[in-house]
């Protein structure tokens, strides 16, 4: 072997090897991660589905990672403030965010966004995925989806459906119905679920399409009445209440779902912490109970998955706002 060769491939053995002792476990100790509490900020109002999600979520992940997780509110444009503060924060994995079906909508419903929804956010993994209730004071004199067409066809001024912001799955979700039945629906947008269900609960505005978790103790306490559920089939919880589908729209069918993202440049091995414990808590059987309280399923699965689906997720609903015409600005 001649001499340069010989040097050359020393080099690279040693190049080798220094790179086997920076791989993602020795990387991950060498990083001492987490040095201190970590911050989930969730882009909705507490008290909502995200944020009930979120609080349940880090309880259990907090244990795993051997640090406090906290619950940061930060309101506004429909989870459009929360996360760009996120996607301008330091990559350390110390400020996460609550990534959801809105952030993907938000795409193609706002003329600008103040960070881009895929090359500002490193995927974790998905949390869970839920569906959306039409719910109605119960002073509206309508016992079932047709008589809230009929009131609404027959009422000169329409209907009012509350949401949760504009681009939220609870706004598309009435979009799409506004879509389909050619009602004179008014949407009226709100910071978060919780203030619009409070509306909705005094009677301010009529109807909504709310998330399961946040509108189903106002439905079990009689406060609300459910019409019509917007999942493919009836939940198990809710055994009375018909589909939209069956109720003469075959075909509708919207899931809410909840993830959790880093800002981008988050290290590797920390992403891969953070999948580790979010999936343990995921598979913990009593969390699981407790989601399955709140008419939501377990999404666990890798960064990857996440990737993917948040790209299949934008190109559909950026379809769907497309055809209905909504914008936000």
């Amino acid at each position: 072997m001649k001499p340069h060769i010989k040097r050359r491939t020393i080099c690279l053995s040693l190049l080798a090897a220094v790179n086997a002792t920076f791989s993602a476990p020795a990387f991950a100790d060498k990083l001492n991660w987490p040095t201190k509490p970590i911050k989930l900020v969730v882009g909705y109002a507490a008290g909502g589905a995200t944020d009930v999600l979120a609080r349940l979520v880090v309880t259990r992940m907090a244990t795993e990672l051997g640090q406090p997780m906290v619950v940061d509110n930060r309101t506004g444009a429909n989870s459009n403030v929360g996360a760009e503060i996120v996607a301008r924060s330091a990559a350390d994995g110390h400020t996460l965010y609550v990534f959801t079906i809105a952030n993907t909508i938000n795409a193609s419903l706002y003329n600008k966004l103040g960070y881009d929804p895929v090359k500002d956010f490193e995927p974790i993994g998905l949390i869970a995925k839920i569906p959306n209730l039409l719910v109605v004071n119960p002073a509206l004199p309508v016992q079932s989806v047709q008589e809230y067409i009929k009131y609404a066809k027959d009422a000169k001024d329409g209907i009012t459906f509350a949401s949760s912001g504009s681009g939220s799955s609870i706004h598309l979700s009435g979009e799409m119905f506004k879509m389909k039945t050619g009602l004179n629906m008014l949407h009226v947008p709100y910071r978060g679920s919780a203030p619009a269900v409070s509306d909705l609960l005094g009677g301010q505005v009529q109807s909504m399409f709310d998330n399961s978790p946040s509108a189903m103790p106002h439905v079990k306490a009689g406060k609300l009445r459910a019409l019509a559920i917007t999942s493919k089939e009836r939940s198990p919880l809710l055994p009375d209440v018909p589909t939209i589908a069956e109720s003469g729209f075959p075909g509708f069918e919207v899931q809410s779902w909840f993830g959790m993202a880093a800002p981008s440049g988050t290290p590797e091995p920390v992403i891969k912490r953070l999948n580790t414990a979010l999936n343990t808590a995921l598979n913990d059987p009593a969390f699981k109970r407790r989601l399955e309280e709140l008419v939501a399923t377990t999404s666990p699965g890798t960064p990857d998955d996440m990737r993917k689906f948040v790209a299949s997720e934008l190109k559909n609903w950026g379809e769907v706002v497309k055809a209905s015409g909504a914008k936000a600005y």
